[in-house]
């Protein structure tokens, strides 16, 4: 029994995660998982604004997929979108990512991918256009937020974001985002 726990570590040291969550995420959770990894950064003393930017990208990553949740609660697939979360902080070549990933309905795609493409199309003084104009911009009644989370986040990588979204079935699919910090 016990060397299935230890095949879960060795997956994640080969993919150079130290912190990850996976599950339903709640907004005492997500402070938790912020105030450890703050310990751990500082622990390895890391620069403050390294330990800010990691921070920050992991806070709202997580946002997102609560916000995204809390939406969905009602829905027929509700519960499974909920228990779909995974969120983890690593390292590889030297940098620090957040490496997020939760289910979607199939309906929600075309308007995350068009917003992916377009952030992550946009160099930095293009992001800081697009932020201005968002945060200018009349919110939708129905939208949770400004809007700026994921031109934010983009702002604060050091690399382009990675994402993908893959279809599991005819109702869902699955997104992932990798931010280098």
């Amino acid at each position: 029994m016990g060397s299935r726990l230890t095949d879960i570590q060795n997956v994640l040291a080969t993919n150079g995660i130290s912190i990850c969550i996976s599950g339903r995420f709640s907004q005492g959770l997500i402070e938790e998982m912020g105030d450890a990894v703050k310990q751990h950064m500082e622990n390895e003393d890391k620069p403050k604004n390294e330990i800010s930017k990691v921070f920050s990208i992991f806070v709202e990553q997580s946002q997102n997929i609560k916000n995204y949740v809390a939406s969905k609660e009602k829905s027929n697939g509700g519960n499974r979108i909920a228990s779909s979360a995974i969120i983890s902080i690593g390292q590889e070549s030297g940098s620090y990512f957040v490496w997020s990933g939760n289910i979607l309905e199939n309906s929600d795609v075309a308007p995350l991918l068009a917003k992916m493409e377009k952030v992550v199309a946009a160099s930095k003084e293009e992001l800081k256009k697009l932020y201005k104009e968002q945060m200018m911009s009349d919110v939708n009644p129905d939208q949770i937020g400004a809007g700026v989370g994921l031109i934010d986040i983009a702002k604060k990588a050091s690399l382009p974001l990675e994402f993908s979204i893959d279809t599991i079935d005819e109702s869902y699919s699955m997104f992932e985002l990798k931010v280098i910090v």
